[in-house]
């Protein structure tokens, strides 16, 4: 007769607690979005702050501390960030004033794509050809004084580097004489080694991520803004290796300030 190991009582409580915060997180997100008027038409002007305290709620809620390596600029600018888990869209709402580009299969779903739609996110149809369509929203987007957050590797990773990039949407910036403000992100634990237990990647389920993601415990995310890159002059095909070149740089600095031990991924290619 085969075991089945179960959930301990203590592991199931620690699930419910943060099942419980997060949804009193959507709810009070549901509230709020009512109240301004965001689910007829997402007032911008002031929906940053919102999407702010939204985001940290919802990233506490997870047992997740978000942590500000350098103070992130307040910045008007194409924000560009490296890209883990969806833990991320949390992380990077509560420090970033910019509105998000995502996934079009995002907006169908029935609470989160509700909440992410009220909140002005950007939807890209991957694979359709529409880049050119996106970017040039995006461009309006930047010329009207919002500024845009999106992941240019086009997939999550493992964490431990920087993936190709895809620089297609960088027009956006160059079209609207606006910089590019990366930043990075990396999840650590409480022995200071690359958590694990975050990122989302692969041919991993969102259900087993889920799952791992309530599991964990003591988990920070520190973020590291780096110095922004002026695109007045520039083609998107240098803006796009240089882009790459700085995220990389600056991720490895991050784990350099914050990690106990530099993962081995990194030290073999150096």
């Amino acid at each position: 007769m085969q075991y089945i190991k179960r959930p301990s009582i203590r592991k199931n409580i620690a699930r419910g607690k943060k099942v419980t915060g997060m949804m009193t997180t959507i709810a009070g997100g549901f509230r709020a979005a009512q109240r301004i008027g965001a689910f007829k038409e997402p007032p911008r002007e002031i929906l940053p702050r919102y999407i702010q305290v939204f985001c940290r709620k919802m990233a506490a809620s997870f047992g997740v501390t978000v942590v500000q390596v350098e103070p992130v600029p307040q910045t008007h600018a194409l924000w560009a960030s490296n890209h883990i888990s969806w833990m991320d869209i949390p992380v990077m709402g509560s420090v970033a004033p910019a509105f998000f580009l995502s996934k079009a299969e995002i907006g169908e779903w029935p609470i989160f794509g509700r909440l992410a739609t009220a909140a002005g996110t950007l939807f890209i149809q991957r694979g359709s050809g529409d880049a050119g369509s996106i970017s040039e929203q995006m461009t309006e987007f930047l010329l009207e004084g919002y500024s845009i957050l999106f992941f240019p590797e086009a997939t999550t990773t493992d964490g431990t580097k920087i993936k190709r990039i895809h620089g297609k949407l960088l027009q956006a910036a160059i079209d609207a004489d606006k910089p590019v403000q990366p930043i990075v992100v990396c999840y650590v634990n409480k022995q200071g080694e690359l958590d694990e237990s975050i990122p989302y990647y692969g041919k991993m389920t969102m259900a087993q991520s889920l799952k791992k993601v309530m599991d964990s415990k003591d988990t920070t995310a520190y973020v590291l803004p780096l110095l922004p890159l002026e695109t007045q002059g520039k083609t998107k095909s240098e803006l796009t290796n240089e882009l790459q070149q700085h995220m990389q740089l600056g991720l490895e600095e991050l784990h350099r300030r914050v990690l106990k031990k530099v993962p081995q991924a990194v030290l073999s290619e150096a």
